[in-house]
């Protein structure tokens, strides 16, 4: 599967993006899909995954009750909704896709086989 992400860009803190991430050369149908984000200077970190089958979603402490990851089944697209922006929130973002969901997993990036080339989240007032 190739990766696809966009959504990107400039936002005041406390503002709202939504990123897409879309997936193309194969259906989502069993996939686990993530997204990590990485700022200068620091290791990728993980976000949020959602287990495309079900529904399931995990997030990092970080972004729970600000951000929100769901799927658009049709559109073969993941989206992350992201509110309540901060300045550590401040990173370029990729999507990941596993095909199977790993239980007890899918917040590390080498749980996932398939990377997006990133979009770059710029949150400054």
């Amino acid at each position: 599967v190739q990766l696809q992400a966009s959504g990107g860009g400039l936002v005041q803190p406390g503002g709202s993006l939504r990123l897409s991430c879309v997936g193309s050369g194969d259906t989502f149908g069993n996939y686990g899909i993530g997204w990590f984000r990485q700022a200068p200077g620091k290791e990728r970190e993980f976000v949020a995954a959602i287990r495309w089958s079900t529904g399931a979603t995990l997030y990092a402490d970080s972004v729970k009750g600000r951000f929100t990851i769901s799927r658009e089944r049709a559109k073969n697209t993941a989206h992350l909704q992201m509110n309540g922006l901060k300045a550590e929130d401040m990173a370029v973002y990729y999507c990941a896709a596993r095909p199977r969901w790993l239980v007890g997993g899918m917040t590390e990036a080498p749980d996932y086989d398939y990377w997006g080339q990133g979009t770059l989240v710029t949150v400054s007032s």
